[in-house]
This record gives structure tokens, sequence and C-alpha cells, in this order.
């Protein structure tokens, strides 16, 4: 089973990027829009990022049980998971860091040449020299909001630290029994509602230490919700269109009514549950080309999203508007629908010329490196 592919994990990634996209280009940026009027759906886009956390401890147990669930695995196997994560999230973080320096330092010129003042990047505060230094070493997500150069990449960061105790949790979670696993989800369940209690009920939390608390339990509930689906545990009715529609139904009415984030976020289990065990007619919706499309390069969208805000924004002041707050509604309209076509554009290309060449690349060296160390190591000893 570990190396089979489950269904639906891939356009569900698809549907949260486009969904925490539009929460940040259609509620957050764009003042002339008013979404909550018609349905809170958009207002709650920054719940994809939860959906993330949960999917992304789903996938890893699913293509790590194997390696880590038992007692045999060693350091080696440690880091090789290790490199593989910087393989995974490094090429398109890093060439996405230096698109913010090269347009920061364009524009920059740009100033000086048109008004004679040039704006050197600060040492400290949000793309600054600082925040430049620990982005490089994918820690901006310890303290967002002064070390952020693209705001978005803050959950990487954290889930790239939560990666450092995947496998020293996994074989716990594997090798314990069934009402093991029922605490473990209820502790994790009680942190989240820690968590919604110390953030007032939002979980749109993304500054300090308390992100940790958001993305750990969360972590947890999907590689126990992996663990219990390898122990045949949840009943077939997941595998029916009636769970289908009944639970896609309720989410849609939660998050339409806007709902409290706790109640939305503990229901996400049951949504990962009964897109990945469907066996009628909604798997094929769901795995639709379009949707699988779109997950494929979900990574990239979301870290181009935030690079595409950032010109757009600059684009604005450099004609004379300082906020969208100054753009009628139909102008923010076309801004809009030309900035998620630029996203698209953006995502499809760094998908295939940055993620998956640098993944591979990446991973080549890491491999080459390991091996010369063994070598080094064998002759030494």
């Amino acid at each position: 089973m570990a190396t089979q592919e489950l269904q639906s994990l891939t356009p569900l990634r698809g549907i949260a990027a486009i969904w925490v996209i539009c929460f940040h280009y259609i509620v957050v940026y764009f003042s002339a829009f008013h979404p909550e009027q018609i349905s809170s759906i958009f207002n709650k886009g920054y719940l994809a990022v939860d959906m993330f956390f949960m999917l992304s401890g789903f996938v890893l147990s699913h293509v790590y049980w194997g390696t880590f669930s038992s007692e045999t695995a060693d350091a080696g196997h440690y880091w090789r998971f290790m490199g593989a994560r910087v393989a995974r999230l490094y090429p398109l973080h890093l060439f996405n860091l230096c698109q913010f320096l090269v347009a920061t330092l364009a524009f920059a010129f740009y100033q000086y040449g048109s008004a004679g003042e040039f704006n050197a990047i600060p040492i400290h505060g949000a793309r600054s020299l600082t925040a430049l230094l620990a982005n490089v070493a994918m820690l901006q997500g310890l303290k967002a909001s002064e070390l952020a150069w693209n705001y978005p990449a803050w959950s990487i960061s954290v889930e790239f630290l939560a990666y450092f105790l995947f496998p020293l949790a996994l074989p716990l979670i594997a090798q314990a029994g069934a009402r093991m696993k029922s605490l473990l989800a209820g502790g994790a369940v009680l942190a989240l509602c820690l968590f919604a209690h110390l953030g007032g009920g939002d979980f749109n939390q993304w500054d300090g230490p308390i992100t940790l608390l958001r993305c750990l339990p969360e972590f947890v509930l999907g590689a126990l919700l992996y663990a219990g689906l390898r122990d045949s545990l949840w009943p077939d009715w997941f595998k029916t269109d009636y769970a289908a529609a009944a639970i896609f139904s309720v989410q849609f009415m939660l998050l339409h009514f806007g709902s409290p984030d706790i109640l939305i976020v503990v229901g996400f289990p049951a949504v990962i549950l009964t897109a990945v065990m469907n066996a009628g007619r909604a798997a094929p919706i769901l795995n639709a080309g379009p949707l699988v499309w779109l997950g494929d390069i979900s990574y990239s969208l979301y870290l181009a999203h935030g690079f595409v805000q950032f010109l757009t924004t600059e684009l604005l002041v450099s004609a004379g508007f300082q906020n969208t707050k100054n753009l009628s509604y139909a102008n923010s309209l076309w801004l809009l629908l030309a900035m998620l076509g630029a996203t698209l554009l953006m995502a499809a290309f760094t998908h295939r010329e940055v993620e998956i060449v640098g993944r591979s690349r990446l991973r080549k060296l890491l491999s080459a490196w390991r091996e010369r160390s063994n070598v080094t190591s064998r002759a030494s000893g």
C-alpha cells in the first residue's frame, strides 16, 4: 500500500491553493469587493493552510510508512528523508526569494532614476537583509511579520520545522494501539482548541511560535488519519457517494455561514477521508484533469501568488496609486483577473522549469554528497 498512489489528494491541494489565493486577492487585497455579502467561503480561505498541514501529514505517512513505522530506521534514513524534503521545498523557495530580491532592487533603481531617491534594503524588518538570511535558512515562520519576503512562505517554514519531528513521531503512531491512537487524536484536537482560544477563535494566526500550535497538531491528525486507513478502521460508508455528498455539504454550509474556525478545521479529516476512499461517482469528478493539474502546480501557485501581489503593488505605487482603495470596482475586477492569470502562468512555468528540475538536480547532488561521505568514512575506518 505504501507505494500505491492515493486518489484525490492532488486535486485537494489544488483546490486549497486556489482557495487561499482567492482569500488573499479578493478579501485582503481589493477593498472594492465584499464577498461576505454573498458567502463567507472566500473570507475563510486562510483555512486552506490547515488543510495543507493535514494533507502533508497524511501524504508523508503514506510515502514513508515502510521506512519509519518500524524500529529498523536509522540516522541514515532520517537524513535521507530531510534531504528529500529540502529538495522538494528549497529550489522553488530560493528561486522565489531571488525574484523578490531582484524586483526590489529594480524598483529601487527605478525610484532613484525618476526621483533621485534610492530606497536601500533595510537591515531589520520585513524584506530586510536580516529577513533574507532567515528565509535562506527557512526560519522566517518563527516571526513572519519581521522576517517575511514572500508572506505566504511562512507556512512552508513552519512545515519544514515539523519535518524534523515527523520521523520520530511516525513510529510512535504506527506502533500505537487503537486506544492510544484515539488519545493522540484527542490530544491533537485539544491542542487546536487551545490554539483557537489563544487566537480568539481566529485561525488566521501566522506570526510567531503560536503557529507551531496550529501546524503540529494538524500534521499529527493527518498521520493518524492515514494510520487508521491502513488499519481499516474507517467504515465503508466513506466509500459511498452519500458520504461524499453529506460531508462536502456540511463543510460547505459551515463555510458559507462563517461558522467557528475550529468546527471547520476538525471537519477536514472527514473531507480527506471521503475523498481518498470514495468508490463512486465523486472520485472521477474530483480527479478531473484541471483539478489534478492545479494540484500538481499547487506549491508553485502558493509561492507565485505572493510575488504577483508584490509586483502589482509596486506597479500601482509607480503609477500613483498608493493602495487598491483608490481603484474602482471595475478596475479592481480587471486587475484581479490579470493577477489570477499571471499567477497561473508563472506557476505553470516555475513548476516545470524550477520545481521539478531543481528537485531532481538537488536530489542528485545530495545523493552524490552522501556517497562521497560514505566512501570517506569507509576509507578512514
